[in-house]
């Protein structure tokens, strides 16, 4: 009968030792995202923005606003006007509020070298105002205010609508740039609520002017 040889014996077997992983080599920053069609890298487009925006009700103003004359010897300098909706207060002590202007626009660049200017609270019947100066193109605002009530402002020389729900005089604080505007904060220098009690306020919703209720 067959039997198997007994294992030879050996010298005991050594561990093998181990060889140490190479260092991990970091990747390469990922190169930043291509520009959308719409010229956002990342975000919504313009279009989804506007969209979204446009459901938040915001009231109606009339920034304004004295242009000096150039020849102080020569005639009066011009009177302009912007309606606008991104107007808010900032500060109860001091008092400050804030506008939004479109960078490059007429009032930006006359707030860029005076720092006078008012504000007109615009009432539910005052839609025609908000439109008047709403225009694009126009190239002087003095027939604007031609045939409109208004007064001016003792501490700016700025134009204030007559019957506006209230009037505010500031001067700029600070100015700015975010984006594709200019964010005007002004101190307010004179306040008044002119306007009767029991009317309401302009407001613009989703591309419309409308009234409350």
């Amino acid at each position: 009968m067959l039997k198997t040889p007994p294992a030879q014996s050996g010298p005991p077997t050594q561990p093998v030792p181990s060889v140490p992983s190479a260092p991990s080599i970091p990747s390469a920053p990922s190169a930043p995202a291509a520009p959308a069609a719409d010229g956002h890298a990342v975000g919504v487009s313009e279009d989804e923005f506007r969209a979204a925006l446009s459901r938040l009700a915001a009231g109606v103003v009339l920034v304004t606003a004295h242009e000096p004359p150039l020849d102080p010897e020569g005639p009066r300098g011009e009177d302009v006007g912007m309606t606008a909706t991104s107007f808010m207060s900032v500060s109860l002590d001091p008092p400050l509020v804030m506008v939004s202007l479109r960078e490059g626009s007429r009032m930006d660049d006359l707030l860029a070298e005076q720092p006078l200017w008012a504000v007109s609270l615009l009432g539910e019947d005052q839609r025609h105002i908000a439109g008047r100066f709403a225009m694009k193109g126009r190239v002087s605002d003095r027939l604007l205010f031609q045939d409109l009530a208004h007064g001016r402002g003792e501490a700016t020389g700025a134009p204030l609508i007559t019957d506006a729900l209230a009037t505010l005089e500031c001067r700029t604080e600070q100015r700015v740039t975010a984006g594709d505007h200019t964010l005007v904060i002004g101190r307010v220098l004179r306040a008044t609520a002119p306007g009767a009690a029991d009317r309401g306020p302009l407001a613009y919703f989703r591309g419309r002017y409308r009234q409350l209720g």
